[in-house]
């Protein structure tokens, strides 16, 4: 079996801005762009107007900019497999990658899977009803669209990333609701007071979203308060869901150093704990997690990879 100069697992922002850098390097790198268990081209797979892409002052859609970055990887001579990794093997140099229809050996691996947002199954939030039609995950990504200016939105959750988002939804909203199912918040106490002190913000608290409706985009909410069970309706522009994210790791199986589900990298670099595998985008970042900052991260890994494939005279 020949052995690759480099494989990127994972596509998007980072697995893709990995793959033009390396391949613009000759590196020749093989990306597994996952196709059953990860999305292919991954969250901005599922967003519609992407606002805060820098170069596109009239925003475009996310399909259209995961295909181009996609068509600019192969353009520099990057081998995209619409195909999963099912398995790794680090233990041993080459590394073996094991996917769903092809098995590589390489001397660096790029792990770039991303992040999902964890979502609630309340009925008119999902794909196909009003998911990216006023219903997201990421209030900083979607939050200043033209839908949710001036209206009543509502963030679901009771952490420091519901309230974080719901004050910078603040900007935009005629008054934002954070919905919480219990009497306390999660957040911590300077990020709570934050929340009182905000005039635009009411806490709904004993309370969850149960239905989400409308014609075209969100229109209303019902919400169930689950001390009393009495349900009521309110007019709504835009839900949130702010309960966390699961980065995409379990093929991993616990063979590289994870914090909380996130991949670990040595600060300022994309270098994982194991020489010669690296790693971009968010599966690595439980911070930022914008595409920008995923693509930057994918520029990195593919410097770094090929930094370290030619100090061990790996390179072509």
């Amino acid at each position: 079996m020949d052995i690759q100069n480099l494989v990127i697992i994972g596509s998007g922002p980072a697995g893709y801005s990995a793959a033009i850098y390396a391949a613009r390097a000759n590196l020749a790198p093989i990306v597994f762009e996952g196709f059953l268990k990860g999305l292919l081209g991954g969250q901005l797979m599922t967003t519609t107007d992407v606002e805060n892409f820098p170069g596109f002052p009239e925003g475009i859609l996310g399909p259209v900019l995961m295909e181009n970055m996609r068509k600019q990887a192969i353009k520099f001579g990057s081998i995209c497999l619409a195909e999963d990794v099912n398995e790794v093997d680090f233990s041993k140099r080459p590394f073996k990658i094991i996917g769903s229809k092809s098995t590589f050996l390489t001397h660096a691996v790029i792990l770039a899977t991303g992040a999902e947002a964890k979502k609630l199954n309340i009925k008119g939030s999902n794909e196909g009803e009003f998911w990216q039609r006023g219903v997201t995950a990421c209030a900083i990504c979607d939050g200043a669209a033209p839908i949710f200016r001036s209206k009543d939105l509502f963030v679901i959750g009771g952490g420091d990333s519901a309230v974080e988002e719901a004050v910078f939804l603040t900007k935009y909203a005629k008054k934002v609701f954070i919905v919480h199912r219990r009497d306390v918040l999660k957040a911590s106490k300077i990020m709570a007071e934050r929340a009182f002190k905000n005039s635009k913000i009411e806490i709904l608290w004993n309370s969850e979203v149960i239905e989400i409706l409308g014609t075209d985009f969100v229109e209303e909410v019902l919400i169930k308060n689950n001390k009393t069970n009495t349900i009521e309706s309110r007019k709504a522009g835009g839900v949130f869901f702010a309960i966390g994210h699961s980065p995409n790791t379990e093929f991993l199986k616990n063979r590289l150093q994870l914090k909380n589900g996130y991949i670990v990298v040595e600060k300022g670099t994309s270098k994982t704990h194991i020489k010669g595998v690296f790693a971009a985008g968010d599966v690595q970042d439980p911070i930022y997690r914008q595409a920008i900052t995923a693509a930057g991260s994918g520029c990195m890994a593919a410097l770094d990879a090929e930094k370290y494939l030619s100090e061990m005279g790996y390179t072509i």
